[in-house]
């Protein structure tokens, strides 16, 4: 009697190493607390899939998913999570009213997109990829008479949908105003205002090192007079004690300005 032997092809092998891997990098995305890490299981997923195109002999998706996906998608998420703020809270407010009922009804959407494509895969025979390919010559050959042919308006519409989608996202992540925007003039009126009640100078403030012996962010300004401008320092420099001495920095300017008086006296005398 006979024994027969599975064959075991690369296609299988690529399949049972990393389908548990994508597994476990697609439960990363979602469980994961910080954003930065659910970025980095999305990569690890996306190399995963890339590797799984190339064992299927799809040399086309296997590039686009390194080149488009993982390079140009993947990093323009983590721009986005460098943009708005890793540390950054999320907050439970809706900015627009209804998005949860609308979210929900997209992900029942989805479910049934999914659960149908998952079905279709189990309905009938599988042709496979040679027999796919016979007619065009070649998978990036049928993947472009099928994209700019048949499919050309479902792909025009796809990209439409990619738009839309990514200028929703914008409108959703939009953080919400707590305090309306103060523009030029009302920056004016209110330094203008502060003038007129407490006297507080409407002009900036002085910068700090100016006409001082060092151009340090902690050395304070001197005026002309010699005098030194305690607002040329922040505020938390001064806390901490880390400020040079303004006596010191004042001392020859104090001394410059007595001698010149001392001339005028004698002068006058």
């Amino acid at each position: 009697m006979t024994m027969l032997i599975p064959l075991v092809t690369a296609q299988s092998v690529a399949f049972w190493l990393l389908a548990p891997v994508m597994v476990l990098g697609a439960l990363g995305i979602v469980l994961s607390k910080k954003p930065v890490h659910s970025a980095l299981c999305l990569a690890l997923v996306m190399l995963c899939l890339a590797v799984q195109y190339a064992a299927l002999d799809a040399p086309f998706l296997f590039v686009v998913q390194i080149i488009v996906y993982t390079g140009a998608v993947l990093m323009l998420f983590l721009f986005v999570l460098m943009l708005v703020g890793i540390d950054t809270t999320d907050t439970l407010v809706e900015t627009i009213k209804g998005q949860r009922w609308a979210a929900l009804v997209a992900v029942l959407g989805f479910a049934v997109l999914l659960i149908g494509a998952i079905g279709n895969a189990f309905v009938g025979e599988p042709v496979g990829l040679d027999a796919a390919h016979a007619e065009q010559g070649g998978n990036v050959t049928s993947l472009a008479a099928l994209i700019f042919t048949r499919y050309v308006f479902i792909f025009e519409a796809t990209a439409a949908l990619l738009i839309t989608a990514a200028l929703a996202a914008m409108v959703f992540a939009h953080g919400e105003q707590l305090r309306p925007k103060v523009r030029q003039a009302g920056q004016l009126k209110n330094r203008m205002h502060k003038y007129a009640t407490d006297g507080v100078h409407p002009g900036p403030l002085p910068a700090s090192g100016v006409y001082a012996r060092g151009n340090a962010i902690q050395a304070p300004a001197l005026l002309p007079d010699g005098s030194v401008a305690p607002t040329s320092v922040v505020q938390a420099l001064a806390d901490r004690g880390v400020v040079e001495d303004a006596s010191r920095l004042a001392a020859p300017t104090v001394a410059t300005f007595k001698a010149i008086e001392s001339v005028h006296e004698e002068d006058d005398e």
